[in-house]
């Protein structure tokens, strides 16, 4: 999709951070453009005039909702994240507003966490981990992961890349998407899949229709040596459920790397819970994360200066990414 400048080639960009800011964003976006960095206290402010809005830290990204009166030149919002579930509201779906993400700089990475987790379940590494802690020698059986059955919900990237990673280790791989394509499952067959999965991973984005769809009605489904891993967004499952399912031995586990609260509260069960692996949101940030993202939405702002189509602009009326590079 092409954007036109509105106030020639050198905009001004809102960049909406938090305590972290973009390495090198000036030298990377060039001459000419006008940044104006801002919390999300400051955010109203920043945006008057501004045609672009860089939301860095997409934790505060509901300020762009707050302070959406004020964005009274803004014609392009991108986000460094897949997921744009903040940037998705009544007003900027009716508005000519285009909204691009950071889609594929974080597959392999999230890939390799699911992957990860998986073997740290089947041989029990978090056990090994704790015994050693201990100077315990206690010898045990584990489980192997070829010939284990996966149900990959996000039939974008992340889940693409997911699918392509657990089947390269052998696993049987069933891959569930918003419609139905060719090797991608439809949504509305989930259900049926669970039976007999192993492991149920979460990649997919947020919307109206993933809200909580994983909740006690689909966690009853799975067979109780079951594992759930997310890496989507807290919000798909159901914490309460989840918890409750844990603890009544339900599922066997849950490695967690979203929450419906972040940071997630000291009080959470979910810290201690046995069977539960925590990370704090960091499953696609691996070294060089921050640059890869800068120089995304450099090329984007590039693309914005010259009139030519952007990249991973989203469908704000169902929160998907529509086109590609």
């Amino acid at each position: 999709m092409v954007v036109s400048p509105g106030q020639g080639a050198n905009p001004v960009v809102a960049v909406l951070h938090s305590a972290d800011v973009p390495p090198d964003l000036e030298a990377r976006t060039g001459q000419g453009i006008a940044l104006r960095y801002a919390t999300a206290a400051e955010l109203g402010r920043a945006l008057p005039g501004a045609e672009a809005l860089l939301v860095w830290d997409f934790t505060v990204g509901d300020a762009l909702r707050e302070n959406w009166t004020a964005a009274d030149a803004l014609r392009w919002v991108h986000t460094a994240s897949a997921g744009v579930d903040r940037l998705i509201f009544d007003e900027s779906i009716r508005s000519d507003v285009v909204i691009t993400n950071s889609r594929g700089v974080f597959d392999t990475a999230m890939a390799e966490y699911v992957l990860a987790s998986v073997l740290a379940f089947a041989k029990d590494l978090p056990t090994t981990l704790r015994l050693q802690g201990q100077r315990r020698w206690e010898h045990r059986e584990t489980e192997t992961v070829a010939g284990a059955h996966a149900v990959v919900v996000g039939g974008g990237p992340i889940g693409v890349a997911c699918a392509r990673l657990l089947a390269a280790v052998g696993m049987r791989v069933e891959l569930v998407g918003r419609r139905a394509r060719p090797g991608v499952r439809a949504g509305d067959e989930l259900p049926g899949l669970l039976g007999d999965a192993d492991y149920l991973v979460l990649a997919a984005p947020l919307t109206d229709q993933t809200r909580g769809m994983v909740n006690a009605e689909l966690l009853a489904r799975l067979p109780r040596r079951a594992r759930l891993i997310n890496v989507g967004r807290g919000a798909l499952v159901v914490e309460s459920d989840l918890i409750e399912a844990l603890r009544a031995g339900r599922v066997a586990g849950a490695a967690l790397d979203v929450f419906a609260r972040e940071p997630l509260p000291e009080a959470s069960p979910l810290w201690t819970l046995p069977g539960v692996i925590a990370s704090p949101h960091m499953s696609g940030d691996v070294v060089g994360w921050r640059e890869a993202l800068v120089e995304l939405f450099a090329d984007n702002l590039r693309r914005y200066r010259a009139g030519r189509p952007l990249r991973n602009v989203v469908d704000k009326a169902r929160g998907y990414v529509s086109t590609g590079s």
